[in-house]
């Protein structure tokens, strides 16, 4: 690429290419998509961005191209990649001055500095951490901060390789540059705060940044610098030195005000130097024990004395609560429950955490956890009232809930709680003794108090099982709670019914359910929207616990589910309506059957909201988990809802379709329980399976579904499925058994036994196309015993019910082969016999047994040469169906089956489905359940009997061993 012509096409073409017109945009970016690979191209961009006096975004452009280009084009081993002196002509480039005057640009010109780095640094760019000092220490300004800005990006690149060799590399790096580290961090900090105290805002923000960026680089060099910083003086140092600069920080707070232009980058500030305690507590633990207790002073002086009021902020204070968590939880400061196996360390870092966590202290964070971290603020009172909805959403963990200081405070209380549980339970205890009774709605702050304590005793609850007596409790204080009516006190209707839902699988009496019933029923019609959200939480914990029982929850069921479709219907926000449906899925999987009577309303509903929710793909994947269990509990009844269920299943499982990415996974879920209840097949239903060859496709953790799925289509209806798909399916499995693990293999070999075992001929002659593949395993000798189980199970199939068709195969095989047919007979039972030990489903080797017996009679000397094999596999097969008659002390074969029974069922047990109900009719039709066994050996044998006159089978039995010919007359015997 010539240089002087290429630089006015690249430039003409970068300025297109920012163009909001696409006619304009779209020829650019696929003209620069093909000089990506032209040499000279990266050197043009470099002299492009590196031109201040150019368009900024036109700049901003070629740096982006310049980026892209690293990941794709800068290694050697990689297709079009740069030349060496290219690379080193762009790495000079690069670093000649720092000077870039737009802050976006600059830190993306630090950032693909850093991409080089990660690849070249240091051996084929030595210079560049020499270059980034030097340049760090100038006078100009802005050389000295872009410097930094790059010197910070590659040193968090190169901190951030893993291999052994890199990291040996970085530690060396670290060990020459750390001392410079130190003392830029120290000179900047002391610059900012001299800048500060004398009011100079505009040098001191200068000043800040600089700080901020030295101490970003210090932060890496610290935590992943060295392999035992313990025995580094400057590391140790340094660590200390955070927190004398800590609290200069936070009183810099006090100073400048909320309003400052410093404020923001401050915050940032003191938030990084928490972070680095916080990094290094988690990559050097033994190294960090030195500073556990200035650690634990120093955060809870700020978070629970009066050391802190006005000068910490929420993101500080939730630092210091992790820090606090992270000591005390971590289990290199545990010892060994056999004192003599801890580690010295592990000692020592206990001792120091006894010593701090006094009783007083703990008392003293405990109560202060409770008492003022808990309380509801006065943000979260006015969004209960002004938006109940996110209200809800947020206390039961949004978004954004979980990066606020509400669940950082619930785990470190529940950290301490569970460390401490001696010490805390009477603390806890007292507080509930103390807001006994009713508390006066005209007190907002007892109100506010009673609210958090309740919440302490849920978090707590299994730490309190052996200190409260919940069911007591219930009965003579909460239900009271729960019938006051006035609005105020809906603080505590809503925390009292949560706690229950936390007791619920702790510690609650199940004769105590039907009044929890009760109060559920009130309270899902409680005024507040919010109280009623938490109850309907609280009745999915209910119905989710092991002690459930569906007779006592019953007589509450039809007015409990109307008023969550209620719930259902009010609700506005996705997030809350995906939370209720959730409940509503809840209900009808442990209820049932018992819920037919009641989902009309919800039936109709689930249309609509459907298509509400059209961009809410979360929302759809809840309405689908409701479906799933609705079609289960609705059975043969689900028909009805196939004008909406079909199409659902069609765009859920549709992978041209964009919100398959989401709807996926239960899409297939609920297109199998559909067919699994459908009664009858229907053309729609049919049609949907015109969905499958694209997900096969896919080979996903969804295929094991999707087999399902055909299965249960041959079990609907064999023939019209077959005479439909079986062509594409034999094209798709083909394809599948190319490149498919062992299980994937044994998966498709079901669906052709299935299908054989369901329709012999139809099965055998839809899926001819994969039967010589099992022939050839069997023959071969397949190692992995699962397939070769399953082979033997489908040849069975075809050799006792297809026997034609067998003989078919058998000499196309043979001809294939060049083998005689019966060589190649002879074969195929020896490996059988010498195989039957891999199958261990006793219906298989029943049916093993038939399908070599249906040989027989026979006077075909290859037949009559393996009668041996043939007689000891029905031997062992008797062995495993036959059983003995008590009383007559006759055998009987345990595997028939006369007729078809509807299982009577308790009230926990669900009902069969369609498709087992199709299961059971078709055993009655199969041999291996409507044949004994024990008469087909007898008549099979009497009639090679009758073929071959006594004294030649009386030869032919004297080939079987003795013992087998006694346990066979044994099983024979009254016949």
């Amino acid at each position: 690429m010539d240089m002087d012509s290429a630089s006015s096409v690249v430039l003409q073409a970068l300025t297109q290419a920012t163009s909001q017109d696409t006619s304009v945009l779209k020829p650019a970016e696929e003209q620069l998509r093909q000089w990506e690979t032209q040499p000279g191209f990266y050197s043009v961009l470099l002299n492009i961005f590196n031109n201040h006096m150019l368009d900024v975004n036109v700049r901003w452009l070629a740096v982006l191209y310049f980026k892209n280009g690293i990941d794709r084009y800068w290694r050697r081993v990689a297709p079009h990649a740069l030349s060496e002196e290219e690379k080193t002509s762009l790495r000079a480039g690069l670093i000649t001055n720092f000077n870039e005057p737009v802050n976006q640009i600059a830190t993306q010109i630090a950032v693909l500095i850093a991409k080089v780095a990660r690849l070249d640094c240091p051996r084929q760019w030595p210079e560049l951490i020499p270059i980034l000092l030097e340049s760090v220490k100038g006078q100009d300004g802005l050389q000295q901060h872009r410097a930094l800005l790059t010197f910070y990006h590659v040193t968090k690149t190169l901190a951030s390789k893993r291999l052994a060799q890199d990291r040996r590399l970085f530690q060396d790096l670290a060990s020459g540059i750390y001392s410079f580290a130190c003392s830029l961090w120290s000179h900047h900090t002391d610059c900012f705060l001299q800048q500060i105290y004398a009011r100079d805002e505009a040098a001191a923000l200068s000043s800040l940044e600089r700080t901020l960026l030295s101490l970003k680089v210090l932060r890496k060099l610290t935590v992943h610098g060295f392999q035992e910083p313990q025995q580094n003086m400057e590391v140790m140092g340094f660590l200390n030195a955070v927190f004398e600069r800590l609290k200069q920080f936070l009183e810099c707070c006090r100073q400048v005000g909320p309003d400052s232009t410093c404020r923001e980058k401050l915050e940032k500030t003191i938030i990084l130097y928490t972070k680095v305690l916080l990094d290094f507590l988690e990559y050097h633990p033994c190294a960090f024990i030195p500073l556990i207790q200035r650690s634990l002073e120093f955060a809870v002086s700020y978070v629970f004395t009066p050391a802190g009021e006005g000068v910490t902020f929420e993101r500080f204070i939730v630092q210091c609560m992790n820090l606090i968590k992270m000591i005390v939880k971590n289990d290199a400061y545990k010892p060994a429950k056999n004192i003599d196996d801890s580690k010295p360390e592990s000692l020592e870092a206990h001792k120091i955490k006894t010593a701090f966590f006094t009783h007083p202290t703990l008392t003293e964070i405990g109560r202060r956890l409770v008492s003022h971290y808990f309380l509801l603020t006065e943000e979260e009172l006015a969004m209960w009232e002004e938006d109940p909805e996110s209200f809800a959403v947020e206390e039961t963990g949004g978004d954004s809930w979980k990066y606020s200081l509400r669940p950082c405070t619930e785990v470190l209380f529940l950290d301490i709680f569970h460390n401490y549980s001696q010490t805390l339970t009477p603390v806890l205890l007292d507080m509930v003794q103390n807001l006994q009774g009713p508390t006066n709605v005209e007190d907002p702050v007892q109100l506010l108090m009673k609210d958090a304590v309740y919440n302490a005793v849920g978090l707590a609850a299994y730490e309190l099982f052996d200190n409260v007596d919940f069911d007591q409790w219930f009965k003579n204080q909460l239900l009271g709670e729960l019938q006051v009516s006035h609005h105020r006190y809906k603080l505590i209707r809503r925390r009292v019914i949560w706690l229950i839902g936390q007791w619920i699988s702790v510690k609650f009496k199940s004769d105590l359910r039907p009044l929890l019933y009760e109060v559920i029923l009130s309270l899902m019609q409680d005024p507040d929207l919010v109280v009623r959200i938490e109850t309907a939480t609280t009745l999915k914990l209910t119905v989710d616990d092991f002690e459930f029982r569906t007779e006592q929850f019953l007589p509450y069921l039809e007015s409990i589910f109307g008023l969550l479709f209620q719930l259902l219907q009010q609700v506005t926000e996705c997030d809350t309506k995906m939370q209720v449906l959730h409940v509503i899925s809840c209900v009808i999987e442990r209820v049932n059957i018992q819920i037919r009577p009641y989902v009309g309303c919800l039936v109709q509903y689930l249309p609509l909201l459907w298509k509400q929710s059209e961009e809410h793909n979360m929302l759809r994947c809840a309405i689908l988990t409701t479906l799933i269990h609705l079609v289960q509990g609705l059975g043969a009844e689900s028909k009805n809802l196939y004008p909406f269920l079909l199409p659902v299943i069609q765009l859920s499982t549709d992978v041209s379709q964009p919100p398959h990415v989401y709807l996926l996974e239960d899409g297939l879920e609920l297109w199998l329980v559909t067919l699994e209840n459908s009664p009858a097949v229907t053309p729609e239903l049919l049609r949907i399976f015109q969905n499958m060859s694209a997900l096969w496709e896919m080979s996903s953790e969804n295929l094991r579904t999707c087999f399902q799925i055909v299965n249960a289509y041959i079990y609907l209806s064999a023939t019209e499925f077959l005479q439909s798909y079986a062509e594409s399916l034999c094209r798709s499995f083909c394809d599948l058994l190319k490149d498919i693990t062992n299980e994937g293999q044994v998966q498709v070999l079901k669906v052709v036994e299935i299908a054989l075992k369901v329709s012999p001929i139809l099965g055998a002659h839809m899926f001819q196309p994969l039967l010589p593949a099992v022939f050839r395993g069997i023959v071969d000798g397949e190692r992995y015993p699962v397939v070769m189980s399953t082979y033997l199970g489908i040849m069975g199939r075809v050799l006792l019910q297809n026997s034609s068709f067998f003989s078919s195969l058998l000499t196309q095989m043979a001809s294939e082969c060049s083998q005689e047919v019966d060589q190649l007979l002879g074969s195929v039972i020896e490996m059988w016999v010498d195989r039957m030990d891999n199958i261990t489903q006793p219906e298989r080797r029943k049916l093993s047994s038939l399908a070599l017996l249906s040989l027989l009679p026979s006077d075909n000397s290859v037949i009559q040469d393996k009668f041996c094999g043939i007689i000891n596999i029905c031997v062992e097969a008797l062995h495993d169906v036959m059983t003995e008659d008590p009383e007559t002390g006759t055998f009987k074969d345990c595997m028939l089956m006369s007729h078809f029974e509807e299982p009577k069922l308790s009230d926990d047990e669900e009902p069969p489905t369609e498709q087992d109900k199709r299961k059971k009719l078709l055993a009655l039709e199969d041999p291996v359940h409507s044949v004994s066994l024990q008469q087909f050996v007898y008549e099979k044998l009497k009639a090679q009997q009758a073929l071959m006159g006594d004294q030649g089978f009386g030869v032919l039995m004297e080939t079987v061993d003795t013992e087998l010919v006694r346990q066979l007359q044994e099983f024979l015997q009254g016949l």
